[in-house]
């Protein structure tokens, strides 16, 4: 008999059918699968890591578009020298035709008592600095935003494979079963949107939640969460005759690791009702608290950031902006300024946070975005795409502070010392976390796929 023709036989796909229609109680679809099965799954959880971790959980501030090493992190006097020329000898071959080198016009400083050379442009920042790794040769396989985008995420250039907060989901579990593990806060859409935070042939309980948080009214941040329909014994109810269900046929037909997974969704959507509200009410933070981190979406997303980890959220990535505002192929040094002036306090304020709470020894902060700038100009003021060399920087979370790491050649354009691929990074970040980069493994279409391919390395001068 073809039970989905029947309505009065409970089978699952049924029940699930019929539940699917609940006001509330998967209403907040943005918040289903972030339950963590990883004793299901077979991975890690976060008592078991291969080895004793730094970090517990991960903030990536993640600046679309890619900005310009060369103005904030790693001075370049050659590019005045040799401004508006291509000095014979000098690598400046680039995909597509530029001009000659643009110099960078804002002014560097030695900071802190290590002394690393910050940008004028950011006063706060560099005030942490001797908190700050700044990683100056980067280097990525691709110079457009979307396979690029997907590499920084993924791994990999290719759309088909897990993100690198899926990985992390995977391997440690999350550390509150009320919230989601993996929550991405960008106020629009990236280039590549969703698959940037999915989880692939990973079970989807370890994807990314995308909060569009443009307005920091939780309502809208996190619509339909309340069920207005069921209170929570009528939902708490219907839950548990959906596991009863579930349990019985198990027993006929063995476990369906997906089918737990959809339920295990449905259990962290009806507990959020009452978990996700507190966590997202930036109204509760006192106003200097406020005032500490500034306005704008960058501000509310830094002090997000800094809401969730506390409560238990393994990655938080925050996006800047709707789109790639660190684009700039045009008025690069009109626009540079503005965008300087968003993340400085924000940022600063998120580092002093995290330290005075004691979190930031255990809260690993990563800063960049998917590829650099050239040197060379484009259309006379802007600067194009590069990833042969690019900066950013990492802090907390078992990091050295006060401290570079690689160098870029001359003029920035190509990364030349201790040169360090995106696979490495992703493999630090994991050593950080207390998962080896070669042992994460997930056996998919007859092979173990991980985060790093078959490439990586750890980059131990970076930990403390």
């Amino acid at each position: 008999m073809n039970t989905t023709d029947n309505p009065t036989i409970f089978s699952r796909r049924n029940m699930l059918r019929r539940l699917g229609s609940v006001p509330g109680m998967i209403g907040a679809s943005a918040f289903l699968a972030q339950q963590s099965l990883s004793e299901t799954a077979g991975a890690s959880n976060s008592s078991g890591c291969h080895f004793p971790p730094r970090a517990k959980r991960v903030i990536h501030l993640f600046m679309n578009g890619g900005p310009f090493q060369a103005d904030l992190f790693d001075p370049k006097p050659a590019l005045l020298k040799y401004a508006g020329q291509r000095p014979e000898g000098a690598d400046l071959v680039t995909e597509r035709p530029t001009g000659g080198l643009l110099p960078s016009p804002f002014k560097f400083r030695p900071r802190g008592e290590s002394g690393v050379p910050v940008s004028d442009l950011l006063p706060h920042i560099s005030q942490h600095i001797d908190d700050i790794c700044v990683l100056r040769s980067l280097h990525a396989d691709n110079p457009n935003h979307g396979p690029a985008l997907l590499q920084m995420n993924n791994g990999t250039i290719l759309p088909t494979r897990p993100s690198m907060g899926a990985w992390f989901q995977y391997g440690l579990g999350t550390e509150n079963e009320n919230l989601p593990g993996y929550v991405v806060l960008c106020p629009g859409r990236p280039v590549r949107f969703s698959i940037l935070w999915n989880s692939a042939f990973l079970p989807s309980a370890y994807q990314g939640t995308y909060i569009n948080h443009s307005s920091t009214d939780p309502t809208k941040m996190i619509p339909h969460l309340r069920n207005k329909k069921w209170d929570q014994t009528a939902q708490r109810r219907q839950l548990d005759l959906l596991r009863q269900l579930d349990a019985e046929v198990q027993q006929q037909r063995g476990r369906d690791q997906a089918f737990d997974a959809r339920i295990q969704s449905m259990e962290t959507a009806f507990r959020m009702q009452f978990q996700a509200s507190d966590a997202f009410e930036l109204n509760r933070e006192s106003q200097q608290t406020r005032k500490d981190y500034g306005e704008g979406h960058f501000a509310n997303g830094c002090l997000l950031a800094r809401r969730l980890v506390e409560r238990g959220v393994r990655f938080v990535q925050v996006y800047y902006g709707n789109g790639q505002p660190w684009d700039t192929h045009s008025n690069h040094d009109k626009q540079v300024p503005n965008l300087c002036k968003t993340i400085d306090q924000p940022i600063a304020a998120l580092l002093a946070d995290l330290k005075q709470r004691g979190l930031l020894d255990d809260t690993l902060i990563i800063w960049g975005g998917e590829f650099g700038r050239t040197p060379t100009s484009e259309n006379g003021s802007g600067r194009d795409h590069n990833h042969h060399g690019f900066g950013m920087w990492l802090a907390g979370g078992g990091v050295r502070g006060g401290m570079t790491y690689g160098e870029s050649d001359d003029f920035g354009f190509k990364a030349a010392h201790n040169r360090m691929h995106v696979h490495d990074l992703h493999a630090t970040i994991l050593h950080l976390l207390g998962l080896d980069h070669e042992r994460l493994t997930f056996r998919h279409a007859g092979r173990d796929y991980r985060l790093t391919d078959v490439h990586g390395q750890v980059v131990r001068e970076v930990l403390a």
